[in-house]
């Protein structure tokens, strides 16, 4: 009996050591479990027991865990700030958190590019924008110029801080008899055009839509169309520049004549624009003749066309060979405008299009669309009726050809002239939201016209229909001269260079996130095409409100390489570095663009 005793006391002991052993060492259980079995102190009933109850131990701690996963998740997606009448979104759980009141948010016209900041300074006067460049100098915060935000990549937003002149919107001297004046750099190009009208005087040139700032289209190297005329940047004739180290300077061709051919294409680096003189031309009408033609008969008449319009512009249909012709000439002093009767009417026009809605809703059985009988189809403009087209199948190639063909026939039956004033004919509708790519490159002389142009757009459309890309149309071609300021991309020193500038484009018809997400990846693919087979070819650059920074690092790094051939960037980094040492006025796009270096 008592050995017996003896044998259960060793037997208990043991048992004690190995679960002292387990709490320090953190043995799981199941092998806690086994050293109980083994050690001779609990049967293998006992042992089950204990494997059972460890086992569902752990089942209950993972089955925690998943339903923690699956809570995060859902609440993830329901709160995850997509726009309210984002298509997939179903429910609301959470409403959101109401953002600061000092926080402002900044988005570019396409909703392409986003920023918010704290630091959102709009000056009303001179004064007002001095104190603020020199504060931010003094305490090397940012407060990058932005204007309207029309450029399609946001390449004046910076969420470290922006500064806006949209106050400072005044005209302050107008010189009849020299055609200038000198505004305001938050001017709107319709505001000032507006102003001066009654003085008889107007711009030379326009861009394709009137909200820019006046010192947001300089900046970039914006343009019109017309052979003989140049990029917009040379109307300017002397600027006053607010700048973080110098202060408040002027400058012009006669005072300081480097810097300012410099800074009138700075892409905002160079200093904050405050005030600009212009160099305009007499008001006048022009007549605009919209025709209907095919890539034979451009390139028998192209020569004729850039040298004897004083604006022309080619809009290129892609998987056709439609091309639309818009001219537009001052009114003939002996013949006057012309007499002409439409074929068909804008309705009749528009019915061919109309048409093609109505049948791909019924394809795609959109219960929620509205149907095309409706008075508000009736009362869309073409552009509109397009992006409805678009949004329906955007990435589907047969489907954008459909759209394009009648996009064709539109133009087709629009064909015809158009009689006003020029700030008002020389407006293009670019359509919706949308992303593009646009790149310059020479193509000779208006006297001897290289032609490359033509082949550029010959090269594009066999790129698009061998990669099978859902190229929406148009693909734009306009022409300038050159210009003088040495960050153009159509800078040249001679003076009769002509420059091409070619436009590719996708539409962003819909608000949903991942559509536009997929469109959005499409573009770059499209895009990136045209760059690898294109551009180094024809010595095209992108224009400055257009290009995108490079996620990859190596493609950066070529970027970079590229930009270095064409334009001095090693005295533009300089300049900016005596003006702007603490780079208050840069962004992420411009120090990835132009990238200090210890020569510059």
């Amino acid at each position: 009996m008592a050995r017996v005793l003896l044998l259960r006391r060793s037997q208990l002991q043991t048992h004690l050591k190995i679960m002292t052993s387990a709490a320090n060492n953190s043995i799981p259980r199941l092998e806690f479990a086994r050293q109980l079995c083994s050690s001779g102190g609990i049967n293998a009933a006992a042992a089950a027991a204990a494997s059972s109850s460890s086992s569902s131990s752990e089942f209950r701690k993972y089955l925690g865990y998943t339903a923690l996963v699956l809570f995060c998740g859902a609440a993830t997606y329901y709160s995850f700030p997509f726009p309210a009448d984002a298509n997939h979104k179903k429910a609301q759980i959470f409403r959101y958190a109401p953002l600061p009141e000092d926080l402002h948010t900044v988005s570019n016209w396409s909703g392409t590019h986003e920023v918010q900041t704290r630091v959102f300074p709009q000056p009303e006067t001179l004064e007002e924008l001095e104190k603020i460049v020199k504060e931010a100098h003094e305490s090397k915060s940012r407060i990058r110029p932005v204007g309207s935000g029309l450029s399609p990549n946001g390449i004046g937003l910076s969420r470290m801080g922006m500064v806006n002149l949209a106050l400072m919107d005044r005209v302050l001297e107008v010189d009849k008899e020299k055609k200038t004046v000198r505004v305001q750099a938050g001017i709107r190009v319709q505001q000032l055009v507006d102003a001066i009208k009654d003085h008889g005087i107007t711009l030379q040139n326009f861009a394709s839509i009137r909200e820019q700032q006046i010192g947001g289209i300089i900046q970039v190297g914006a343009h019109g169309t017309g052979a003989r005329l140049p990029p917009i940047d040379e109307q300017v004739i002397s600027l006053k520049l607010v700048t973080p180290a110098k202060g408040t300077i002027e400058i012009s061709k006669e005072k300081d004549p480097e810097l300012f051919y410099l800074a009138r294409c700075g892409i905002g680096g160079l200093g904050v624009v405050a005030e600009v003189t212009l160099q305009c031309v007499d008001r006048h009408e022009l007549v605009e003749h919209t025709s209907v033609s095919t890539m034979k008969e451009i390139k028998k008449n192209h020569k004729k066309l850039l040298s004897e319009n004083k604006h022309v512009k080619y809009l290129y249909i892609p998987y056709t060979d439609t091309v639309v012709v818009v001219k537009c000439n001052p009114i003939s002093k002996w013949k006057g405008p012309p007499k002409f009767k439409p074929k068909y009417t804008a309705d009749e026009a528009l019915q061919h299009v109309r048409n093609l809605y109505e049948e791909s809703l019924k394809k795609y059985r959109l219960e929620h669309a509205t149907s095309a009988d409706e008075p508000d189809i009736k009362e869309l403009a073409f552009t509109e009726l397009r992006d409805k087209l678009l949004a329906l199948d955007p990435l589907n190639k047969e489907h954008v050809i459909k759209v394009n063909q009648a996009e064709a026939e539109f133009w087709r039956k629009s064909e015809g002239y158009r009689v006003g004033w020029s700030d008002e004919i020389l407006g293009f509708d670019c359509g919706g939201q949308q992303w593009v790519s646009e790149t310059c490159f020479p193509a000779g002389t208006l006297a001897k016209p290289s032609m490359k142009d033509l082949e550029y757009i010959e090269d594009l459309k066999k790129l698009i229909e061998k990669e099978d890309i859902p190229a929406p149309a148009p693909i734009e071609q306009r022409w300038t001269t050159r210009s003088r300021s040495p960050m153009s991309p159509a800078s040249s020193p001679n003076e009769d260079d002509i420059f091409s500038w070619v436009g590719i484009i996708m539409y962003l018809p819909t608000s949903d996130p991942r559509q536009r997400k997929e469109i959005t990846e499409d573009f770059f693919h499209y895009r990136r095409l045209t760059q690898s087979q294109l551009w180094d070819q024809y010595s095209a650059y992108e224009h400055w409100a257009k290009i995108e920074i490079p996620k990859d690092k190596d493609e950066l790094i070529g970027l970079q390489e590229r930009l270095r051939k064409r334009f001095p960037v090693d005295a533009y980094n300089k300049a900016r570095s005596e003006i702007d040492p603490n780079k208050i006025l840069s962004n992420n796009k411009l120090e990835k663009l132009f990238p200090s270096t210890s020569s510059g």
